[in-house]
């Protein structure tokens, strides 16, 4: 998940992505189309773009640039989602405007903290409803 406030999001990628980046989110538009990122930003207004690196590839570059130069761009924050990490093409895509790489080990680490802290949090709930009742 995107660890931000953003009210709109404009997500490039496949049909196939994983879903556990966008929870909470109800306001997200997706396009597959290399050709309608700029016109769905025009329209959509995003607050933050999240792209798919494998489904982008080396048009990613030139789109980054794009909203680099752009001062109509500058308060989009741009997100970056890939398959493994790789120093020397993540430095490049920070230092054309990505703010925040996610990866997809990442994302499998966070489910695994979030069941822990879910199973924790379902024994005190449980603990503190028994208490309760116990007291009226």
């Amino acid at each position: 998940m995107i660890r931000t406030r953003c009210k709109k999001v404009l997500l490039v990628s496949s049909k196939a992505f994983p879903d556990q980046l966008l929870a909470g989110y109800d306001n997200v538009k997706h396009i597959s189309a290399s050709t309608a990122i700029f016109p769905s930003i025009h329209e959509a207004k995003p607050d933050a773009i999240l792209f798919d690196h494998a489904h982008l590839g080396d048009q990613l570059e030139k789109v980054l640039r794009r909203l680099q130069t752009n001062p109509f761009y500058r308060n989009i924050k741009i997100f970056c989602y890939k398959q493994t990490e790789s120093v020397k093409a993540d430095s490049l895509l920070k230092t054309l405007g990505v703010h925040q790489m996610i990866y997809k080990d990442d994302l499998q680490k966070t489910s695994r903290g979030n069941a822990t802290l879910n199973a924790i949090n379902s024994i005190f709930d449980a603990s503190l409803v028994r208490w309760v009742a116990s007291v009226h």
